[in-house]
């Protein structure tokens, strides 16, 4: 029969640490644990970083999952701070025992589908897309995460409603979660209202940052929300990123599928995928049930056929979205519609596109 100790260690051993999602046991946070004979237990977690924003979630947890021990009456949780020869020793099991960081995106047989959302022009709604895309992929049970690649008109992080800050290990950061997708923006890093005036060499050493220093864990599919056109970025991520695939986002004004034809041509010269076209704000639908073309027709069909021809092989058409409150509300609540209302037009369509991208 086992004791009262080795109970509660294999109790630890099922409470995950919140943001990296791994066992406290296996992260060494674990650094103490007594078990009185009248069922007292005491239990020391070492948190990563003092200050840790998610104590709380972690004490809760701890307790939980002890106090289920049969046997124990009673549970304290004695918190502290790993010591710079435990973050290390983390840092390094985390990156796999290298010790330098590597891009886990770019190396032989990662499993990762990476999808870089593209838009010739802004204002196409391309983050309000990538957003609700990111916790549809995270709601299917796929482990998603989301680099806000837009440096200078950063947003993704709002409209995923992500406020807690990266936690630092050393020289590794941890991504916040927020509805389930790690999520890593330039947002977090300059005060509200500062603008980022870079040029293209600190561009491509931001994102090179973002997949090497953040610790993204196994992840199904990484999105990366790109700047309008075909800058610096675009070249970094095809540089950078060489599996990934493009989606590119339009309207069905005419204006703008042409710009849009641009971003996605961009695969010709990177030698990059196109995984397909998403047309956004594509109708308005009225009361009688009648569609109301606001911003024209036929962007998208057009930004198909058109990259066909440039790329020799078809690109599909993966979607049209209506324009939709509940995804405009969502966006400025960082509650994306595609959970709140996933039955409303925009967010159907949404939901669907997701479903294609992650078969």
């Amino acid at each position: 029969m086992t004791s009262l100790l080795e109970r509660v260690h294999a109790a630890l051993a099922t409470v995950n640490d919140p943001e990296i999602r791994r066992p406290i046991t296996e992260m060494g946070m674990v650094r103490s644990v007594t078990a009185a004979d009248d069922g007292d237990v005491v239990v020391g977690v070492d948190l990563t970083v003092a200050g840790c924003p998610l104590k709380a979630t972690i004490t809760q947890e701890v307790t939980a999952a002890v106090a289920a021990v049969a046997d124990v009456s009673s549970v304290r949780v004695e918190l502290g701070v790993m010591s710079d020869e435990q973050r290390r020793a983390l840092r390094e099991q985390l990156r796999g025992n290298k010790p330098e960081p590597v891009n886990p995106f770019a190396q032989p047989g990662s499993p990762t589908k990476v999808y870089a959302i593209a838009s010739g022009k802004g204002g196409v709604g391309k983050s309000t897309v990538t957003a609700n895309l990111a916790v549809t992929l995270a709601q299917r049970g796929l482990s998603v995460g989301v680099i806000d690649a837009d440096i200078y008109g950063f947003s993704i992080a709002r409209m995923l409603g992500a406020t807690t800050l990266p936690i630092k290990v050393d020289d590794m950061l941890i991504p916040p979660l927020a509805h389930e997708v790690k999520v890593i923006s330039m947002g977090m890093f300059v005060p509200q209202g500062q603008p980022i005036l870079w040029r293209g060499p600190k561009l491509h050493r931001a994102i090179e940052q973002f997949l090497t220093d953040v610790y993204w864990g196994d992840l199904d599919v990484l999105l990366l929300d790109l700047p309008p056109g075909t800058g610096d970025v675009a070249l970094s991520v095809s540089q950078l990123l060489t599996t990934s695939r493009i989606v590119v986002v339009t309207t069905p004004q005419a204006a703008a599928a042409e710009v849009a034809e641009r971003a996605g041509a961009i695969a010709r010269q990177t030698g990059q995928g196109v995984a397909g076209v998403i047309e956004n704000m594509s109708w308005l639908q009225q009361a009688d049930g009648s569609r109301l073309a606001v911003f024209g027709e036929g962007g998208g069909e057009r930004v198909t056929e058109s990259l066909s021809l440039a790329l020799t092989a078809q690109v599909a058409l993966l979607g049209q979205v209506p324009l939709d409150m509940t995804v405009r509300e969502g966006g400025d609540d960082g509650t994306p519609a595609a959970l709140t209302h996933p039955d409303s037009p925009g967010a159907a369509a949404l939901r669907a596109i997701a479903a294609l991208l992650a078969a």
